[in-house]
């Protein structure tokens, strides 16, 4: 029996101010979600579009809490193998070499020499488990298949895995798990059900500047104000790939970089690839860039 994760949270309000002391400015829906995630034991499945801050809730969860954080990056064509543990099969070889040098011929004794825990290369979601107090981050799974999502069901349920060779390693405790979906395509009910659900939606303009503020102290404040306005009537002109969270921060880096003592047409356009990441979204910008300012 795996025992329910010791991470000193008591309320939504803690969990709040845990994600305020790491300069993550969230909601209270988000707080309320991450709590019910921790005190229930259930993996917090978070949606929303790109550059939103889901990932970056998994790294100030486990930077707040003092645990180790284990990524695994999802992509189309990942196998268990690279999520979970794999052999090193060239030492394993190594091994064996060595062995018959030195006179040994059991293929038995052989076979308990190479399948040792020293040869197994643990992967992110192995790592977790094993660890226990952490974190866990499976970013990006909608870009897996259906047969992931059915191994990330069996581990999720039950926090344990079986190598054959070694046994069955359970985790000591139930370390917080964090799914991240970018909704490419929809993900199964059944791996749903299991998680703890919230939608991260594109901030509001008040919540938007603060993050600004918190992030880059050294952008002045007017320049603050004016680069969240511009970004959120981007958000409007409904292009290809919106500029998220991410995408206005790196933006403002840029202007503090440059020394930018203010927003115009001329300042900004060189700078309009830190906000936008299409061709079209960029000509189609730089198009409305001055009236978009002149609106601020």
């Amino acid at each position: 029996m795996v025992s329910p994760p010791a991470f000193p949270l008591e309320s939504p309000e803690a969990v709040w101010r845990l994600l305020e002391g790491e300069r993550y400015v969230a909601e209270e829906g988000l707080a309320t979600a991450i709590f019910l995630a921790l005190r229930l034991g259930r993996p917090l499945l978070l949606e929303g579009e790109p550059g939103v801050g889901k990932t970056e809730v998994a790294r100030v969860l486990a930077q707040g809490l003092g645990v180790p954080l284990f990524r695994l990056q999802c992509y189309e064509g990942l196998e268990l193998e690279q999520a979970l543990y794999e052999w090193d099969h060239a030492r394993q070889l190594l091994e064996v070499r060595l062995l018959e040098a030195l006179g040994e011929r059991d293929r038995e004794r052989l076979h308990r020499s190479i399948y040792r825990e020293e040869f197994l290369l643990k992967r992110p979601v192995l790592q977790a488990l094993e660890v226990g107090r952490a974190v866990l981050l499976i970013d990006e799974v909608d870009r897996t298949d259906e047969a992931f999502e059915a191994f990330l069901l069996e581990v999720l349920s039950e926090f344990q895995v079986s190598v054959p060779e070694l046994g069955t390693i359970r985790a000591p405790f139930r370390p917080a798990v964090v799914l991240t979906s970018n909704r490419t395509r929809e993900l199964h009910d059944a791996l749903r059900r299991r998680c703890v659900y919230y939608w991260i939606d594109y901030p509001s303009l008040e919540k938007e500047l603060r993050i600004v503020h918190l992030r880059l102290p050294e952008l002045p404040a007017r320049l603050a104000e004016g680069l969240v306005r511009l970004v959120q009537a981007v958000r409007g002109l409904g292009l290809l790939k919106p500029p998220g969270v991410a995408e206005a921060l790196d933006l403002g880096s840029a202007l503090v970089a440059a020394g930018a003592g203010d927003l115009d047409p001329r300042v900004l356009e060189p700078f309009l690839g830190a906000l936008l990441k299409t061709r079209e979204d960029v000509e189609r910008v730089r198009e409305r860039l001055p009236s978009l300012l002149a609106a601020l």
